[in-house]
């Protein structure tokens, strides 16, 4: 029987990473089987919001490492995401007034639901592989 790992060892950060993306594929997974769209369960959903903040809890420990592009990728999915979610409502809230708007947001949030979907799909598999994520 081997001693457990201390929390900051580099196999701990591993599953603490797998961890992050799987919450943040739960997140993905409720808006493409619910009634709201993956850009509003990722923003808006609790497991991608803990993500977040376990993403902010444990930076440091990751910093010089190869698992840091990972936390970067993941953090910034999530801050991009919000900023192309309140840019498209902003872009649409005046056209609503003449019906385009509804097709402005439904493109808008599918175009940032396909991004996101692609973000957490592409980081999980390069960190399954135990690649880096471009930075």
């Amino acid at each position: 029987m081997s001693a457990p790992e201390p929390p900051g060892s580099q196999a701990a950060l591993l599953r603490y990473t797998h961890w992050i993306y799987g919450l943040h594929a739960l997140s993905v997974a409720s808006g493409l089987l619910g009634s709201q769209t993956i850009a509003g369960r990722f923003l808006l959903g609790l497991p991608s919001i803990v993500a977040v903040i376990m993403n902010y809890a444990r930076r440091d420990a990751v910093r010089g490492s190869w698992l840091a592009t990972h936390f970067r990728w993941q953090i910034r999915t999530f801050w991009f995401a919000l900023l192309w979610v309140t840019v498209t409502s902003i872009c649409a809230a005046p056209l609503l007034l003449v019906a385009i708007g509804i097709f402005v947001v439904w493109v808008g949030f599918g175009l940032t639901g396909a991004w996101i979907l692609y973000r957490v799909v592409r980081g999980w598999l390069a960190l399954r592989d135990r690649q880096p994520l471009p930075t």
